[in-house]
């Protein structure tokens, strides 16, 4: 993950030490994508450890089928999906061991509300059944180390291994006693390995650019699911104005693999997209920082028919001590 840069990258560490999430998914579950890691920090908050809370919002609404918008049950489905509102918390707290060791933690508290149209046929007839969730669950906690193989006030080169746990459930059921899909629930059942590499330089000027690639893969099936491999590259910029202020801008581009298994959706499920996403960072005091982002998608094709946003929002703030 990569995101902001000295002033920015401190404030913007939610999700600091994880890869980004899922962007795009059949049934519109998703975490957003705009990377908020310290890896970046060149001179940032004061203190060896730091306590990030983040909250993303991001309306899948709109339905696609690869680079196409369609409508609602315009091509029919087993269910027809509707609309899903996400509203992920992400806390983490993130612990400098060493000069170039970082270990950190991410935990998501997810509150995600989907609707779809069921088709089911009985005695010859098709009956078109809404259905809805609406739930608060606790995710999959991410545990993650990161290494500064080059580090300096100019310039930095790293790596970051980790590992996702299936700490989230995968078993939510609705009112009526209707599990959701598995793209939907909380946590994916999983236990995935999580790697990466970043870099940054500091420009003429005062600015900072920066690039990161991450990826997680599955190690194994759970209960007949496997979610797709994940890939994700970040670039950015990030310009001081003043003490205090910096504008951030970056460039999020994801993949995302089909998942796999009796109970996945392939043919539903995998994308690429690539996402605009300016933000804000302000330094309250040394110890403590503010962040917003505006991200808005300006490529997508996805496998089959999923919801997709045309815009998500992050807020966030940052404690060092």
């Amino acid at each position: 993950m990569s995101c902001i840069l000295r002033p920015l990258a401190a404030s913007v560490l939610a999700l600091s030490l994880s890869a980004p999430l899922a962007a795009v998914a059949s049934c519109g579950a998703t975490f957003c994508s705009v990377n908020t890691s310290s890896a970046f920090m060149n001179a940032g908050l004061a203190g060896n450890t730091r306590l990030d809370l983040r909250f993303e919002f991001i309306d899948q609404r709109h339905a696609m089928h690869g680079d196409d918008n369609v409508s609602v049950g315009e091509i029919r489905r087993h269910h027809d999906e509707k609309r899903t509102v996400n509203r992920n918390l992400l806390l983490t707290l993130e612990r400098d061991l060493a000069p170039d060791w970082t270990l950190g933690m991410t935990l998501p508290l997810i509150d995600r509300d989907h609707k779809h149209i069921h088709h089911h046929r009985h005695d010859g007839e098709v009956h078109h059944i809404p259905e809805s969730w609406d739930f608060r669950e606790l995710g999959d906690l991410r545990i993650k180390a990161r290494h500064e193989l080059l580090g300096g006030r100019e310039q930095g080169v790293g790596v970051s291994f980790g590992v996702k746990l299936p700490t989230g459930r995968s078993d939510v059921k609705n009112g009526d006693g209707e599990e959701a899909e598995r793209s939907l629930q909380p946590g994916s059942g999983t236990t995935d390995v999580l790697l990466g590499a970043h870099w940054r330089m500091e420009l003429v000027g005062g600015s900072t650019a920066f690039a990161s690639l991450a990826a997680e893969f599955a190690t194994a099936e759970r209960d007949d699911y496997r979610p797709g491999h994940r890939t994700h590259l970040d670039f950015g910029w990030v310009k001081p104005i003043s003490e205090r202020l910096s504008i951030p801008v970056q460039l999020n581009v994801a993949f995302k693999a089909r998942d796999r298994g009796a109970e996945a959706e392939p043919e539903d499920t995998g994308s690429t997209t690539v996402a605009l996403s300016p933000g804000i960072n302000w330094q309250m005091s040394p110890h403590w920082q503010l962040y917003a982002y505006y991200q808005r998608p300006i490529y997508q094709h996805v496998n089959g028919v999923q919801l997709t946003p045309r815009w998500s929002a992050v807020l966030g703030t940052t404690v060092a001590f």
